[in-house]
């Protein structure tokens, strides 16, 4: 108990504790905390679907119709007919031949690489990969080897180099805490050469990306190969909860068959599923949004740029600003909590030593006389001695 105690304390010291806040109310660019009002700029929600009036009538018709949990396994009594018309309308919507629900990524995650990888195999991983991705190799027992971000020269030489076993090489299709993205098609090319398994993580392109929003994993392959896989969540783009993998017959039901996080864990209630029939309706029709998403972006760039804020290149709507020490950023972060905004510092092991950063996501429902206040108190935060003098 001492040593937790210990260890817990440390943290603190680092700045590198974490500490949950309480929404009291629906997920929103603006959010209630201990009776506060802050304007969000850290959620995902990136098309503002998360409270959407059509998506709360699609949750309450499933509880109506299914009840609220789902009692039991995908394989024993728990899959639902609203799992599985979802399942059938993601298959349609990436155009591949079939689609299975997970409770979360992470799950996902794990449940692939487990899956198709053994002790004998070789996992080839991006090195900021999410870290679901990360564990899922080290839990399969499988050799990791990471190679440096976006560095397909160096991908190429250490699958070239590598043995004999099972080979899957893994990357986040949009990397979370930097906003850019994999170069998929690459990848997709040097995993066929080298008869291996592609796993794209594409959490935060679907919804947001691409054509009808299918994501960026679909925009850069339009002509999927059987070896590439497609593992994509629903609490993002499309404003609800879980997550699914897209890929062929074979690929499909040896999940069905072998992935632990599939098999031996409770489905999710059938009423989410339910409402997120609705959520991808939602997104196949939301050119607009994708749109004025892309505008703020645009926006807030042009608007930082003129402060001479050191943002990261991304375009998406993931925007980090590099601060890079851990002390600092909690600081900055902290000054624009007291200016009535939320915006995460993210912080070591999350990110690199030296990295830390804030990291500002925007969403289509963000109006731009709230991206202005954000840039204000930014400048007024970064100029005060508040920060200076700690």
């Amino acid at each position: 108990m001492q040593s937790l105690t210990a260890a817990l304390a440390a943290r603190k010291q680092q700045q590198l504790y974490r500490v949950r806040q309480t929404l009291q109310g629906a997920q929103g660019t603006e959010v209630r905390i201990d009776g506060r009002v802050y304007l969000s700029f850290c959620s995902n929600d990136y098309l503002g679907l998360a409270g959407d009036p059509r998506l709360v009538e699609a949750l309450k018709e499933g509880a109506d119709r299914f009840g609220v949990g789902s009692g039991a396994a995908h394989l024993v009594s728990g899959h639902s007919y609203a799992h599985q018309a979802l399942e059938d309308d993601l298959a349609a919507f990436t155009g591949r031949p079939r689609v299975l629900l997970f409770s979360t990524g992470y799950m996902a995650n794990l449940g692939v690489v487990s899956a198709l990888v053994d002790r004998h195999g070789q996992v080839f991983e991006d090195r900021l990969n999410h870290a679901s991705l990360v564990d899922a190799a080290v839990l399969s027992r499988a050799r990791l080897v990471r190679y440096p971000h976006n560095d397909m020269v160096r991908l190429q030489s250490k699958l070239s180099a590598a043995g004999k076993g099972t080979r899957l090489v893994a990357s986040d299709g949009v990397f979370s805490m930097d906003g850019d993205c994999a170069p998929v098609a690459e990848l997709a090319r040097l995993a066929t050469e080298q008869d291996a398994w592609l796993l794209v993580d594409d959490a935060h392109g679907l919804g947001v990306l691409g054509e009808q929003g299918r994501g960026w994993f679909l925009d850069q392959l339009p002509a999927v190969p059987d070896n590439a896989l497609l593992m994509a969540t629903l609490g993002k783009g499309l404003g609800t909860f879980g997550a699914f993998v897209a890929g062929s017959e074979a690929l499909i039901e040896t999940l069905i068959q072998q992935a632990r996080t599939f098999i031996y864990t409770t489905a999710p209630p059938p009423a989410i599923a339910w409402a997120s029939r609705t959520a991808l309706q939602l997104v196949r029709e939301g050119d607009h949004l994708r749109t004025r998403l892309q505008e703020r972006v645009q926006y807030f760039r042009a608007g930082a740029r003129e402060l001479g804020l050191p943002l990261m290149v991304s375009g998406t709507p993931i925007q980090p600003l590099l601060v890079g020490d851990a002390g600092a950023a909690l600081r900055l972060s902290e000054c624009l909590r007291a200016r009535g905004l939320l915006v995460t510092a993210i912080r070591p092991p999350t990110v690199p030593e030296g990295t830390a950063r804030l990291r500002i996501t925007l969403s289509a429902a963000h109006e731009t006389v709230q991206i202005d206040r954000l840039l204000d108190s930014l400048a007024a935060c970064l100029e005060g001695d508040s920060l200076a003098a700690r």
